[in-house]
């Protein structure tokens, strides 16, 4: 009962704490209450407590929005502000009568107040929270319209700008949104806990989603579908991020990580269940090719060079004061790659039946990794038909608490698999945390049929079933449909059936274990476990392949993006030339049919919609007249008709062929519709593309000229344009000399980050010390002492991976003209 009294309170800013200090003993097991009165900023920067302006009908506005993850809570009141201290919250906001507040439960009494001067105040009193962190307290005052439906007595309303509300820009969000939750609740059998889910809209926002309990905020763009959109490629992303969103309900807000090292429990999870809640509700996605083509495969790319796990120990993280970086692919598509293979070695069955016995016994409080594992380890040996080599906690260990994954190599000779780091042989990295080994499950299949998953769980081990014998026709495929999270190499015996396999009859390998087998071998060339050209006898059977998304592997390692010029001015050019196009034709010829005569049938195809540009610009990039033609008859029509729209799949690429295949006359039209006053975004950085495609170099020059005009260009977009230009066979020497004669002019505009721009790119084409000395010349000229090293060290990089690069095109040149008539 006895109060005690406080004599000082000081900030320690550098560990973001109040330290308190008492006049008297505090008893323990004693209750004491803290009352604090404390007052903070509202800024413009997105963090904590924010105010953001905005246009809506042609007013400007205001609104106030909160973003506390992971630790800007403690910005906007005094809390203890961890995952694992969770609490319950009054909360009750007062404001502007002509605005809405919202919080993360019901309002439940709205009433008003006079202020000294007489003015009218409305407060908001919201129902007690249910206990949860403090990172997901959230509040919005806003004067935003909604709309709303009820699923399962969840009371759901998605606000926005009058105008987009008005526009039924959020039709399909709202649409959706019930679906998912219904979809979760029933897969998970954990009800959700709260009466109401508001879904609000900003103009502004640092993140595409945040997951607040109850209040979910986004950014404006992930959250709105156009009705003249009919495509899918649109809904499909918004499915997948309100799909994000709600899985955090769950994972993240019901059960909370302990502490913030074991992030993956929170993003991981729901970036698993972000694509199994999106086609749910979208049934014309393909998940497993969407997955690997999202998460997968992007991830493979980047973990083999990231120094870090995916679960680190509490005290690096606490070590370090930047949590963000947390906030990575690793997290994220690790996290959910693992989640899949580790559902798919469980079944899905029993891997759903461990997370609900998960969620129900940690609801409202917080779990770490091994509480996970347990709970698998419970349901797995309730059972007897999933049988694991080894505890649950020590397979999956394996793939969190150590860097980077495995690439298994096997030797069908002797029925021989390995394992070792995938790290880059060219220049040595690798850790020996766990002395590299990982507990790996194989799913595999021999000429055709599916084989009973087998496990590798040492460095090496002999599999006799995986012995094959001398006939050509008998095969073997690993990591079937890519459900394990690693790479394979086969030897050269097993490569050439595989490869003869793809030329007589693609289809009997699966669509998603051809994309992986050529992804595999071209990320085993880049790494120098094998020789190009075994990846380059891969690619002979793809007149055959009619997947526009495997192709769009194929293209990404054989064309890689910015690499057409360096590619135009090599001897390998007219030999690529020839062996692609023979084998692009059929599926070009598919694809160019819908764009003549009905562009609206490839409505439901996900895949053609994200990567026929990628098709088309090769196809036109390797010459290929009736492409050519095709770009410039749409873009004539375009020019006859201002109000015709190029389809918006493909409209970059024509737009750019237009302007190449055509004089001045074309890139003036390009420059006039880029003037226009009521063009949208998106189609201004189309034309600023399209007019560096401009064939004539006094084009060109004119277009850097027009950059350097404050008249003409708000000053971030010159350096778009300069970007551009440099890309282009004929424009990097243009733009590298428009750079060094104008240096004066836009250093004061850019500063060095420009230079750093063009630099990089210019590094792409350093092939003679003389061109580096050229280049290190006007840095000296130009930088500070500090900035010259890092430039030249960057020259010397980019000359040696220039010499790589080249010893490498002249092997691809010298297979090619052997096989260019196959």
């Amino acid at each position: 009962g006895a109060a005690v009294g406080v004599a000082g309170l000081r900030q320690d800013q550098a560990g973001e704490v109040a330290v308190l200090e008492l006049r008297g003993a505090l008893r323990a097991g004693s209750r004491y209450v803290l009352q604090l009165g404390f007052q903070g900023r509202l800024e413009e920067d997105l963090d904590g407590l924010f105010l953001t302006r905005y246009t809506d009908r042609g007013h400007s506005s205001m609104l106030i929005a909160s973003q506390m993850e992971p630790t800007y809570a403690r910005r906007v009141y005094p809390c203890f502000d961890e995952p694992a201290m969770k609490a319950t919250f009054n909360i009750r906001i007062i404001h502007d009568p002509s605005y809405v507040a919202l919080s993360n439960m019901p309002a439940i009494d709205v009433s008003e107040v006079k202020d000294e001067n007489g003015s009218l105040w409305t407060v908001t009193t919201f129902n007690t929270s249910l206990k949860m962190s403090t990172y997901l307290t959230a509040f919005v005052i806003c004067d935003f319209d909604y709309v709303t439906r009820t699923e399962r007595g969840n009371e759901i309303r998605i606000w926005a700008r009058k105008e987009a509300v008005k526009n039924g820009y959020v039709d399909y969000a709202l649409n959706i949104t019930g679906q998912i939750f219904s979809f979760l609740e029933d897969i998970l059998n954990v009800s959700y806990p709260l009466p109401k889910t508001d879904l609000v809209a900003l103009p502004d926002f640092g993140a595409g989603g945040m997951e607040n309990w109850g209040l979910i905020i986004f950014q404006e763009a992930s959250l709105m579908n156009f009705p003249s959109d009919e495509f899918t490629r649109r809904k499909a992303m918004i499915a997948l991020i309100v799909s994000h969103e709600l899985g955090h309900q769950w994972f993240g807000n019901l059960v909370t990580m302990n502490w913030w090292n074991d992030l993956w429990l929170n993003e991981g999870l729901t970036s698993y269940f972000e694509y199994l809640g999106a086609t749910f509700v979208e049934p014309k996605l393909s998940l497993d090719k969407i997955f690997y083509a999202h998460v997968v495969q992007p991830i493979l790319r980047e973990d083999s060079e990231i120094a870090r796990s995916l679960s680190e120990s509490e005290d690096n993280i606490k070590a370090s004061f930047s949590l963000m970086f947390l906030f990575d692919n690793i997290t994220y598509s690790k996290g959910a790659s693992i989640t899949w293979m580790l559902s798919s070695f469980l079944t899905e069955k029993l891997f759903i039946r461990a997370l609900t016995s998960y969620l129900k016994e940690f609801s409202f409080s917080n779990a770490n990794q091994d509480d996970l594992w347990t709970h698998i380890q419970m349901v797995v040996d309730a059972q007897d038909e999933v049988q694991l080599p080894a505890p649950v906690k020590q397979i999956m260990d394996s793939w969190t608490c150590q860097n980077g994954f495995p690439v298994l190599t096997l030797n069908l000779t002797t029925g021989t698999i390995s394992q070792e780091q995938f790290f880059n042989k060219n220049n040595r990295k690798s850790t020996d945390s766990y002395n590299n080994t990982w507990i790996i499950p194989i799913s595999w299949m021999r000429n055709g049929s599916s084989q009973p998953l087998t496990w590798l769980d040492k460095s090496s081990k002999i599999f006799p079933e995986m012995q094959i014998s001398e006939s050509e026709y008998d095969w073997i495929l690993l990591n079937v449909n890519l459900s394990g999270y690693y790479r394979v190499n086969y030897d050269q015996i097993n490569l050439k059936r595989l490869a003869r396999l793809l030329e007589s009859d693609p289809k009997a390998i699966p669509a998603v274990s051809r994309f992986q087998l050529i992804d595999d071998v071209f990320a085993l060339t880049d790494f120098g476990y094998v020789p190009i050209e075994t990846a380059l006898e891969l690619t002979k059977y793809l007149a055959r392949e009619d997947e526009l998304f495997v192709w769009n592997v194929v293209l990404l390692n054989l064309i890689p993006d910015n690499f057409e010029s360096t590619l135009k001015n090599h001897e390998v050019y007219p030999l690529l030339k020839k062996y692609l196009l023979k084998r692009m034709l059929p599926i070009y010829h598919y694809y160019a049919g819908f764009i003549w005569q009905n562009i609206d049938a490839l409505e439901d195809d996900y895949f053609a919609q994200l990567y026929l540009e990628k098709l088309l610009a090769t196809v036109c990039w390797l010459g290929l007249q009736d492409c050519l033609d095709l770009s410039s008859e749409l873009y004539a029509k375009w020019r006859g008709n201002p109000d015709y729209k190029i389809p918006f799949l493909i409209r970059r690429t024509v737009c750019c062929y237009g302007v190449a295949v055509g004089s001045d006359k074309e890139w003036n039209f390009a420059w006039e519709m880029y003037n226009r006053t009521d063009s949208v975004e998106e189609d201004d950085d189309i034309l600023l593309y399209a007019m560096s495609c401009a064939k004539e170099s006094w084009l060109l020059y004119r277009y850097l000229q027009y950059g350097l005009s404050d008249t003409l260009f708000s000053s971030n977009r010159t350096s778009v344009i300069i970007s551009h230009v440099v890309t282009k066979d004929i424009g990097h020497r243009i733009a590298w000399e428009f750079v060094t004669e104008n240096w004066p002019l836009l250093s004061q505009g850019y500063g060095n980050e420009l230079l750093h721009d063009v630099l990089k790119v210019m590094g792409r084409f350093v092939k003679t010390d003389v061109q580096i000395e050229e280049l290190q010349v006007f840095y000296n000229a130009t930088l500070e002492e500090d900035e010259r090293e890092a430039v030249t060290m960057l020259l010397e990089s980019a000359k040696l991976e220039n010499i790589e690069r080249r010893k490498l095109l002249s092997k691809v040149a010298i297979w090619l003209e052997n096989n260019v008539d196959d």
